[in-house]
């Protein structure tokens, strides 16, 4: 591959990984599971971040964050239920990072969008579209980090033996 044309694929690579993203993107509902939100850069070029607000879903039952060396955790509720986790620090724009919640799931299989809003010396970018139903191929330019939730699987009976299936 020619230089040209290998910093072409590198500048068009790069948008994907400008959102914050939720990692892993699924999930099985009703399940405890650990979701981690990276991200993967500043607002803008040099410009570092120093806060994320992460907003919890109606239906999931409980959001625990993990705790990270040098940011502060604040937690926002209505009543017992967490509503967002802000963490607080200092994160350069060379540099990327997860900042991880342990969830209780809705037990609903579908897309759970987790509006995140990134704070950074020089604004904010504000990781809120939601996709339209009625358009899914429509293309998003600050689409909401979203874990899809896959139907929780029963759990099989072991065969006996002399049982006929």
């Amino acid at each position: 591959m020619k230089a040209p044309l290998i910093a072409l694929v590198a500048l068009l690579a790069t948008p994907a990984a400008a959102h914050v993203v939720a990692v892993p993107g699924e999930a099985k509902a009703g399940s405890f599971s650990a979701v981690a939100f990276r991200v993967g850069h500043a607002c803008t070029a040099g410009d570092a971040t120093l806060k994320l607000r992460v907003e919890i879903p109606d239906g999931v039952a409980s959001a625990r964050p993990q705790p990270k060396p040098g940011w502060t955790v604040d937690i926002e509720k209505e009543g017992d239920r967490a509503t967002a986790i802000t963490w607080t620090g200092r994160l350069p724009d060379d540099q990327f990072d997860d900042f991880a919640l342990l969830m209780k799931l809705p037990p609903q299989p579908g897309p759970l969008v987790f509006p995140a809003i990134q704070t950074c010396e020089k604004g904010e970018s504000q990781w809120t579209e939601i996709p339209d139903p009625e358009r899914p191929d429509e293309k998003l330019t600050r689409p909401a980090p979203t874990v899809r939730l896959t139907p929780a699987v029963a759990e099989q009976m072991p065969a006996m033996p002399g049982m006929k299936h």
